[in-house]
């Protein structure tokens, strides 16, 4: 049962935490540094190994890991179900809603930068130019981690989730379709996404009581 503490749970804090330093650590050196070149500073190139892994991990992000989470919650966590559908609809707005109207002209890496050189990328994978901020798949991956945060009581899980999330985030720079910056923005959405899913979850649960 959710109490009313916008924060429910020491791992949901822990969680929250974590992601809110790990975007404002990508938001303000992205600033600081440059956001260029703080890119390039991240977007190495690991070899065979590495373009496969991230290749693969990326999809960990796309938005098709929704209908995933959509039927493990309705077997194993249906009166959390109103939760998940606000947290899918929440993160899917705020993040293309950014993407398509507010910062419709950002360009992504190999757009943006001349020196196509200088940025390593992985044969197959198909290069976007524009909407770059937030990363979507950033976006989804942190909104699933904070979800987790909030049902899962076992402390394992914080660790292993956030650096299953991160590794989405970096997966995004790896793969140069995103700059830091739209990854820290794209934390930044997830935490701006659970706030109003755990009140329409805890609304949800009082019409239930009253009723």
């Amino acid at each position: 049962m959710f109490t009313r503490s916008p924060f429910p749970n020491r791992n949901f804090v822990i969680g929250f935490l974590l992601t809110l330093i790990g975007s404002l650590f990508l938001l303000v050196n992205s600033f600081v540094i440059g956001r260029v070149p703080f890119f390039l500073m991240l977007n190495t190139d690991l070899g065979a190994a590495g373009d496969n892994f991230f290749s693969f991990w990326t999809n960990l992000g796309d938005g098709a890991v929704w209908v995933l989470a959509a039927i493990l919650f309705w077997f194993f966590r249906r009166n959390q179900f109103p939760l998940l559908l606000a947290a899918i609809v929440f993160s899917t707005l705020i993040a293309q809603g950014a993407k398509r109207f507010l910062f419709p002209a950002e360009l992504r890496p190999t757009a943006a930068i001349t020196d196509l050189g200088s940025i390593h990328t992985v044969t197959g994978v198909e290069l976007h130019s524009s909407h770059s901020f937030p990363s979507g798949h950033t976006t989804t991956a942190f909104t699933i981690f904070l979800l987790g945060c909030l049902l899962i009581r076992n402390k394992w899980f914080v660790p292993a989730g956030f650096i299953c999330a991160l590794l989405v985030g970096y997966s995004r720079i790896y793969l140069a379709q995103h700059f830091p910056l739209d990854v820290g923005g794209g934390m930044m959405a997830a935490l701006m996404t659970l706030l109003p899913s755990i009140t329409i979850q805890q609304q949800w649960e009082k019409r239930k009581i009253v009723h």
